[in-house]
């Protein structure tokens, strides 16, 4: 007899947006580099683009839909084609660029999007000798960003001040293939073209832990650092299928899990949602998503479904938590990049009740950081800033309501813990003060008339008065469960009862 394991995700489902709301005339990267080439935020998507002459992206609202003009603005600053984006985990505004000059380059992108072509960046980060090919923000720490090149190096910068606060140049013999964090950022792990799995401490510039061969084919591999110490790794065999494993960090001796794809060629990227700790596994290529429970015991990686889709991608973006549509339970969501095309494919739990499913949505990580730059560069470290989604809402053809409940206006100096009642739940390691002023990128959002304080648009009210709308519905609901409870009651008592029950109510 089979045996079936519960599991709340276990019928989650793709669904792809219909083609209204696609993106479309999108003209995406050829670039070979097996990177996701798009990134997603709540607030929007940015896009690599294939162009001639030097490298761009796209960026657009992430509520943007339909064709894309030919003369839509770009971010075109670098001098040769750009292989990765990442938006800053603490800022929705900003975007860091890395490219085949050699550079990156971070980016300021004003509310409501693109309004010409930007040129100039707000930093620009020099120090790698061959290209650069991978990006990865620090979850908690301000301003602290992770670069690896083709030249083996990896450098740990503090974007704010464009200091190069660290540099491994000896811990890589080859080509450096992935890169992640750990939950805190006190630790990264990689994967490198010798095929071996690295645990390092930046700071320290050591490496903790390495194993040989994690994968035995000779295609590029990648590498995610989950939240309960595990590491997940995608590659190949010797007869080159597909294949995801499964790493406990304190034994790297024997994976706990190895799970066999099948025989394509095309490199799988992994994308982990440390909130329900489901990893998606896309391969460049080809037109499936499978996705994964990662569980404490036996058999640890629990194979859940796959959406395959008509169409390959080129790659695809992960949309973070804080964006989804709580309303729809929407556990993630996609985007998915066809070669003219952008389209959204949302990951569904099915649930009967329209009323906001706590145990599908733990409190996610915040928009706030935990440390600042200066803090972690120190020696401290801290878990993220957590808030909760309850009341959140996103929909196509309106625009993203933040789940927070209020953003801190950051000035162009780390002058302190950000304000705020998400704030509150900072760690004490993360209470202290710097010691020096340190300038960094400055992020706040101006208007057209550069004020720093915007008023509050008719569609945020719209969108409190949704929320209001729907608690008053389940409030509404549950009286009315009340009353039916009570006319049953009453039904089965006698007609004197009755009266006297109804006198003694007065």
């Amino acid at each position: 007899m089979s045996f079936v394991r519960k599991s709340k995700f276990r019928h989650v489902f793709g669904q792809a947006w219909r083609p209204e709301h696609c993106i479309d005339d999108v003209r995406v990267s050829r670039v070979t580099w097996d990177s996701p080439l798009c990134a997603v935020n709540p607030k929007f998507i940015g896009i690599i683009l294939e162009v001639s002459g030097g490298g761009a992206f796209l960026v657009l609202p992430i509520t943007k839909s339909g064709r894309v003009e030919q003369s839509s603005p770009t971010v075109n600053g670098h001098k040769a084609p750009v292989l990765d984006i990442q938006w800053c985990p603490h800022d929705d505004n900003i975007i860091a660029s890395a490219s085949e000059d050699c550079t990156v380059k971070v980016w300021q992108i004003p509310d409501g999007g693109l309004t010409g072509a930007m040129t100039e960046a707000s930093v620009t980060l020099e120090e790698h000798s061959k290209r650069v090919g991978i990006l990865a923000w620090h979850p908690t720490a301000h301003n602290i960003l992770l670069t690896a090149g083709c030249d083996n190096v990896l450098c740990v910068w503090n974007v704010g001040t464009g200091e190069l606060v660290y540099k491994l140049s000896d811990a890589h013999p080859d080509l450096i293939y992935s890169v992640s964090w750990n939950t805190d950022g006190s630790a990264i792990c990689t994967v490198c073209k010798d095929k071996a799995l690295r645990i390092i401490d930046p700071r320290r510039r050591s490496v903790l832990k390495v194993r040989e061969k994690v994968h035995d084919g000779t295609r590029p591999m990648k590498a995610v650092f989950l939240s309960n110490g595990k590491i997940l790794t995608t590659g190949f065999n010797r007869r080159t299928d597909r294949q995801v494993a499964l790493w406990d960090t304190k034994d790297l001796t024997e994976p706990l899990k190895v799970e066999e794809m099948d025989a394509s060629s095309g490199v799988l990227l992994p994308f982990y949602d440390p909130d329900t700790n489901m990893v998606y596994v896309c391969g460049k290529g080809d037109a499936t998503i499978r996705y994964f429970e990662v569980i404490d015991d036996y058999p640890y990686l629990y194979f859940l479904q796959s959406h395959i889709s008509r169409e390959p991608q080129r790659g695809a973006g992960f949309l973070s938590k804080r964006g989804v549509d709580v309303n729809k339970c929407e556990v993630a969501r996609f985007y998915k990049l066809h070669e003219r095309k952008v389209e959204p494919i949302s990951m569904i739990a099915p649930r009967k009740s329209d009323l906001f499913q706590r145990d599908l949505y733990p409190d996610t990580a915040a928009l706030e950081p935990a440390l600042q730059a200066d803090q972690w560069i120190a020696g401290q470290d801290a878990s993220p800033l957590r808030v909760s989604l309850s009341g959140g809402y996103t929909a196509p053809g309106s625009k993203h309501k933040d789940t927070q409940p209020s953003k801190p206006q950051l000035t162009s100096q780390d002058s302190g813990p950000p304000t705020g009642s998400v704030a509150a739940a900072r760690p004490s390691s993360a209470a202290k003060e710097p010691e020096e002023d340190v300038q960094h990128l400055q992020v706040v959002a101006k208007d057209t008339d550069g004020n720093t304080e915007r008023p509050k648009r008719e569609e945020d009210l719209l969108n409190e008065l949704l929320a209001e709308m729907k608690a008053l519905r389940a409030v509404v609901l549950a009286q009315n469960q009340r009353i039916e409870l009570l006319e049953r009651h009453l039904a089965r008592i006698p007609n004197d009862e009755q009266e006297e029950e109804l006198l003694d109510s007065y």
